[in-house]
């Protein structure tokens, strides 16, 4: 954790010049008037803690516990073997949006808590019914049973008009009409009491295997019945063989047909068949038969990755497939001795990814694989590893976990108990966090996202900003190349003012959002203009952009000051428009639309005794460090604002940094990296013109993170334009009221059935009845009454206001994802603890 001063500065030699720029980062602009790109001083790495990683998480080797010698390629100290191969073939299969991968297990089908009462009862009562009527029929008292034998049948084959058989037809008629009375019943009461569900619902409870075990016993049960004689029973089978035995003889006219094996025993199949297909179905025979055919990882383990090679990601199969065996191996061999972290795994995929079509740099890429082994193109700070990690990392996809879903009403079943994690495909899309203070905005959400950036930086895949006050929890100096402490006289960097720019209107552009970008009634077109009158000259004279104190200057002066300035101006050339810029700010002085007193007032913030050495002023002490570096190289950055009595400077430099970041990301050549401005607090950093910017950074592979403690901080005009653009929004518990309407009106509605239940009094009309009535109510001590169920679809929120602002545990907060592809999820209840 930081605290203010707790840090030095990089150059413990006190005065000394700062260590050389490494090699392979060029400066970021030519022209010698313009700030270099920042270098990236060497920092020794500190050991990771020593000891088993927690369960479940992925486990990498150890970092080295001294740099590596000039010139020597740096590898870890020995691990565990097979610590990091094993993390790099467990498997990761697909999931959700925003769904930890490492290890994952979708949660199994939902199954009811228990049957309401009244389910049960519907179960037994057709029970009942159907052995009423068998009894009734098997007693001869079932109404109109004569009725359907003369209707269907011939009269010769009963005596007199009676329902006595007079020859072996109709004693053949009675047992079919039995056959199809039986099924009837037993059809009937499995449909009215959902016999099938519920078998379902008790069955789904258990594993797959123990489900179909189930469902056999009771086909052999069904099954002694239908044929007691197979299994040496002695009681009287059921009315299922014989029926269908005797229809065969009646459409073929005599008993020698059941003398031929080739129709008895197909008909016994077909029957056996029939009674144990429902049992089938139930215990779902058909799924285990697939499942065993192809062989599959059981329920209690992580599906299988379908992207998965058949050899082992250890075996680097890639490479193999390329033909390149012995960087294979090399690369193979540095695994099993643990001398190969998750960082250099996915450092090496990038890089041979990135060569697949060039092949004059794969060839070079094998051969640094071939000399360097692990180290083979590592970052040029040297690093491989960040000290002290505190959160749970996936490099070979770029995921962090920071909470779990929680099984909610809010969340899908899919989603129950998975592991929530973030990565630059949903960062790209922004991240706008509102918590209060105290509820782990810092310590949940921003400190692992910083800290996953920053190893994907080592890894060559993104370039982070992490700005925050000198004491925010983001981690170690150690942990990035450039540290920017803006206020402290040990900070080895300045910040540069005008972000590399050599336009000076675009360097006015962001200067003038920075200025006076949350101003009402100030155009911040305006006030650009007038820093572009006066910047544009001042640097076509001295060859630089004007300092803090100088810009101050120039924006309260006179119009006689302003023409000293002009008369340094050449009077030819491309000097000429310059002097045209400069007259028409002189001609502005003094008048009623002048903006430069309002702009010199802000300014004077930044023009104080605690900055004199910054921005541009400090000389060659300090090296200033300009935001366009992380648009081109993969830079690791923390800038730490003043605090104190500096609050104002504060959020005019967040302002600023953010208007930078938008114009720096804009049309990156090749946009190879993800580029991402993490703002601890954005407390008055966020303006009509910036919502503006982050509209272009999901095209251009760049996202900010902007945490808030209340949408206050931030315009009311701009509350729906900001939750429109982002793509990722967080609610923390504690939100006010206000604050949960915003977000609630943003995630809008959904459509959900609605059930209600009308209860209406019976008044009866006749004696007895009322007497009945009167009588239940007595017993019961309620009325006689109807129900009356409707159900129809309703619109609702996705979560209102008032849920936001009480429903929401400490710890919890309320997310909603977008993906850059454009997919989405709902806003779901997620646990952050832990």
């Amino acid at each position: 954790m930081e605290t203010d001063g707790t840090y030095e500065s990089r150059d413990m030699a006190g005065g000394a010049a700062p260590p050389p720029p490494p090699k392979g980062v060029p400066p970021v602009a030519q022209d010698p008037s313009v700030p270099a790109a920042p270098s990236i001083p060497p920092v020794a790495p500190v050991p990771r803690p020593a000891g088993p990683p927690p369960q479940g998480q992925p486990s990498v080797p150890p970092l080295p516990s001294a740099p590596p010698a000039a010139g020597a390629p740096a590898r870890p100290a020995a691990a565990p073997a097979g610590h990091t191969a094993a993390w790099l073939d467990a498997p990761r299969p697909k999931a959700g949006l925003g769904v930890w991968r490492f290890r994952h297990v979708p949660p199994q089908a939902a199954v009811p808590a228990r049957l309401a009462p009244v389910t049960v009862l519907g179960m037994l009562i057709p029970v009942a019914v159907g052995l009423l009527v068998w009894s009734a029929y098997r007693r001869g008292t079932l109404p109109y049973v004569w009725v359907v034998l003369q209707t269907f049948t011939p009269s010769d084959w009963w005596i007199g008009g009676t329902a006595k058989p007079s020859g072996w037809q109709g004693w053949a008629a009675r047992d079919v009409l039995s056959g199809v009375l039986f099924v009837g019943i037993v059809c009937a009461v499995g449909v009215l009491g959902s016999w099938g569900r519920i078998a379902r619902y008790y069955l789904g409870r258990f594993r797959p295997p123990v489900r179909a075990a189930l469902a056999g016993a009771g086909a052999l049960i069904a099954l002694a019945f239908v044929w007691p004689e197979a299994f040496g029973l002695g009681w009287d089978k059921l009315p299922v063989a014989i029926p269908v035995l005797q229809l065969i003889v009646l459409v073929t006219g005599g008993y020698d047909i059941l003398a031929s094996p080739f129709v008895v025993y197909p008909v016994y199949a077909a029957i056996t068949a029939l009674v144990i297909w429902p049992f089938a179905r139930v215990g779902e025979w058909a799924v285990l038969f697939r499942q065993w055919r192809a062989p599959s990882a059981p329920a209690t383990t992580p599906a299988p990755d379908p992207d998965a090679p058949h050899t082992p990601r250890s075996q680097w199969p890639e490479l193999r497939d390329a033909g390149e065996h012995r960087a294979a191996d090399v690369l193979a061999g540095e695994l099993a001795a643990g001398r190969m972290n998750d960082v250099d795994v996915a450092r090496v995929r990038r890089v041979w990814q990135d060569t697949d079509r060039d092949s004059v740099r794969r060839a070079a890429l094998v051969d640094t694989v071939l000399k360097a082994g692990a180290a083979a193109h590592a970052h040029p700070s040297g690093d491989r590893d960040v000290p002290n990690r505190r959160a749970t990392h996936d490099l070979l996809v770029g995921q962090v976990r920071v909470g779990r879903y929680t099984a909610a009403e809010h969340t899908p079943h899919a989603y129950h108990g998975a592991g929530l994690a973030l990565d630059p495909g949903l960062l790209g899309t922004s991240l706008l966090a509102v918590g209060p203070s105290g509820a782990g905005k810092t310590r949940s959400l921003v400190a692992p996202v910083v800290e996953s950036l920053s190893l994907q930086a080592l890894t060559g895949a993104c370039a982070v900003v992490a700005v925050g006050a000198a004491g925010a929890p983001l981690g170690p100096d150690e942990a990035y190349d450039v540290v920017v402490r803006l206020g402290d006289p040990s900070s080895s960097y300045d910040l540069d003012l005008y972000a590399g720019a050599t336009d000076p209107d675009e360097a006015a552009a962001f200067l003038a959002e920075g200025l006076v970008g949350d101003m009402e009634g100030v155009e911040p077109r305006r006030a650009a203009t007038a820093l572009a009158q006066l910047i544009g000259p001042y640097r076509t004279v001295y060859g630089r952009f004007p300092t803090v104190p100088v810009l101050r200057e120039l924006l309260e002066a006179h119009p006689e000051t302003l023409r000293a300035l002009l008369d340094l101006l050449p009077e030819d050339g491309a000097a000429q428009a310059m002097r045209r810029e400069l007259d028409s700010r002189i001609r502005q002085v003094g008048t009623a639309t002048d903006v430069g007193p309002v702009l010199a007032d802000r300014l004077a913030v930044l023009d104080r005794p605690a900055f004199a050495a910054f921005f541009g002023a400090g000389g060659t002490e300090v090296r200033p460090f300009s935001l366009r570096a992380v648009a081109q190289h993969p830079v690791r950055v923390r800038v730490a604002l003043p605090d104190g009595g500096h609050e104002e400077a504060a959020r005019l430099l967040g302002r600023l940094l953010l208007a930078q970041f938008q114009y720096v990301t804009r049309d990156r050549a090749g946009r190879g990296h993800f580029v991402c401005l993490v703002l601890d607090d954005a407390a008055g950093a966020v303006t009509a013109g910036t919502v503006r910017g982050l509209q272009r950074l999901r095209t251009q592979n760049a996202g900010v993170v902007l945490a808030l403690r209340t949408l206050a901080e931030v315009p009311e005009a701009l509350h729906g334009p900001l939750l429109a653009i982002v793509g990722c929004r967080m609610a923390f518990a504690g939100l006010p009221t206000w604050d949960g309407k915003a977000f609630a009106e943003a995630w809008g509605t959904e459509r959900v059935e609605m059930t209600e239940v009308a209860h209406h009094t019976v008044f009866a009309d006749q004696p007895m009845t009322r007497a009945i009535h009167a009588l239940r109510k007595l017993v019961t001590g309620k009325a006689v009454t109807t129900e009356a169920v409707t159900v129809r679809e309703v619109e609702r929120q996705r979560w209102s206001a008032s849920d936001l602002a009480h429903a929401v545990p400490p710890g919890h907060a309320v997310l909603s994802l977008s993906h850059v592809r454009g997919e989405q999820v709902p806003p779901m209840l997620v646990d952050l603890r832990g």
